[in-house]
């Protein structure tokens, strides 16, 4: 029979081991805990496409009159109600083919509008929905099971719930001079959606809007108890500089792409 002082060092390395196996999040073999809620993050064209510094034929900023002027889809992300989220849940590579038929849609409402490639979980760089897929789509399970599942339920979310629309009709329009109240913007998403966004702005711009959903995707109220927007704030329109470079000469790429 072996020592105590033997005994020790073993046990030792088995609770190592046991605490390796179940990870920081409490899962075995370090997967991810289930998510608790979605939130569908949108980004305003107006505010994002005016930092471009160069063209290129990814970024749809660059489409002249093509170029999206509503609000386009970010991401649907799967979150924890401690502000925290999951991400790379288990290695599934974006496969353009399995979304071939949905194309036409992601080109015009999930555009990419930046220029470069996107980070990934497990294909390096690539599309920014691959981008989108691997990082976020692959911890929506059990609710969404598979990539095409993750881009055509996060399309079917942007058509119910338009935000675009629900501002325009409440006066809130795009423009270069004009500001908004934010209470008022927050009171037309609330009173259409009933529930409330999260608005996030690049200096006093609307940069982005979150709607969020339990998983059955009835509205909830989004968590942030605090904003990055002043008390008005501005939707500003924006004209297409058009492709007037080659990617070739693409020097400015913002960090915010890999969201």
């Amino acid at each position: 029979m072996a020592s105590l002082s033997a005994q020790i060092p073993l046990c030792l390395a088995l609770m190592m081991a046991a605490c390796l196996m179940i990870g920081i999040n409490g899962s075995i073999d370090g997967a991810q805990r289930e998510f608790d809620y979605f939130a569908l993050s949108l980004q305003w064209p107006g505010t994002i496409c005016h930092k471009t510094r160069h063209c290129c034929s990814s970024n749809a900023c660059c489409r002249g009159s093509n170029s999206p002027t509503e609000f386009t889809i970010h991401g649907l992300w799967p979150d924890y109600n401690d502000g925290t989220w999951p991400s790379c849940c288990y290695r599934s590579q974006f496969d353009v083919k399995e979304i071939s038929t949905l194309l036409d849609a992601l080109e015009k409402y999930w555009p990419s509008l930046y220029c470069g490639k996107s980070s990934t979980c497990f294909s390096g760089k690539g599309l920014f929905w691959a981008h989108e897929w691997e990082k976020h789509g692959t911890c929506s399970s059990p609710v969404i099971r598979d990539e095409y599942g993750y881009f055509i339920t996060t399309l079917n979310v942007y058509f119910k719930y338009n935000v675009t629309k629900i501002l325009n009709e409440a006066g809130y329009v795009p423009s270069n001079s004009e500001r908004y109240p934010l209470g008022g913007i927050v009171s037309a998403i609330e009173n259409s959606f009933r529930a409330t966004p999260e608005v996030i702005c690049s200096k006093e711009a609307v940069e982005e809007i979150r709607l969020c959903f339990f998983k059955d995707f009835k509205p909830r109220n989004c968590l942030a108890s605090k904003t990055s927007c002043p008390k008005y704030v501005s939707l500003p329109a924006y004209v297409s500089m058009g492709r007037e470079a080659s990617e070739s000469e693409i020097a400015w790429i913002s960090d915010d792409e890999a969201l």
